[in-house]
């Protein structure tokens, strides 16, 4: 993907996983870009490193503010910043601050982020979102159904956003991705297999398989950030308020 050379990329939980890809292939489209996270993690020579804690109301304008002072104006914002608050017994069992947590770090984060870059990106006539959701919003997990719910928000408020801002030529879109292969899918399947007594491999493929999806196997955090890439780019400059889910053919249609 090319013509994002000279653009300016702010990249919200930008240093592992999707987030990293993410901002490699911003990179190598030709954008400068920064990414926040807690630690630098994998975030390399593609991009500038911001620490951040987003979580907080405080921490989203303090992030955009300083992006602002590196970058001298943002034209991509990517939020991709998030948490999963995982309870066994479920909902029921699940307290204020499960929710708060995911809330604030699922939903809050992009909502208080969006709002501080915004302003900018209307004043210079325009510029693009992508909100990173997750296909949990339509099958949720009663493990995890402050995250889940969270994503859902997310969906409405990326479409109510898309509508309000569209007049100022700002694109928003959500990606909604599946089961991808990152380290946090490699942290549950080791809990697995240390939980069954068998190998990772053996609790790779059992876990995997009761997901049941189309194409056979997990994503990869570089599938997600190709779409994102595309998103954000001139090819799709008519496409906002829209929904696009990288899992693989694993949701119904409807």
């Amino acid at each position: 993907m090319t013509g994002l050379t000279g653009r300016r990329a702010l990249v919200s939980g930008g240093t592992r996983g999707i987030g990293a890809a993410i901002a490699r292939h911003l990179s190598q489209a030709g954008a400068r870009v920064v990414v926040s996270g807690r630690s630098p993690g994998e975030a390399g020579d593609a991009a500038h490193f911001i620490a951040a804690d987003i979580s907080t109301p405080d921490g989203p304008p303090q992030l955009a503010a300083r992006a602002l002072e590196y970058l001298g104006g943002i034209d991509i914002l990517v939020d991709n910043a998030a948490s999963q608050t995982l309870v066994p017994n479920g909902v029921l069992a699940m307290t204020d601050a499960d929710w708060l947590a995911d809330l604030n770090s699922s939903l809050l984060s992009a909502v208080r982020l969006d709002r501080a870059v915004l302003p900018g990106m209307i004043a210079a006539g325009g510029g693009a979102i992508v909100h990173i959701g997750s296909n949990a919003a339509r099958l949720p997990r009663p493990a995890a159904l402050a995250y889940a719910a969270a994503k859902a928000a997310l969906a409405t408020y990326s479409k109510g956003l898309a509508s309000q801002v569209g007049p100022d030529n700002v694109r928003v879109n959500l990606v909604s991705p599946g089961l991808i292969e990152t380290s946090a899918l490699a942290a549950r399947v080791q809990m697995l297999a240390d939980e069954a007594g068998t190998d990772v491999a053996t609790a790779r493929e059992r876990f995997v398989a009761t997901f049941n999806i189309p194409l056979g196997r997990p994503g990869t955090p570089d599938d997600v950030a190709a779409l994102v890439t595309f998103l954000v780019s001139p090819s799709a400059r008519y496409l906002t308020g829209t929904n696009h889910v990288v899992d693989g053919g694993l949701l119904p249609t409807v």
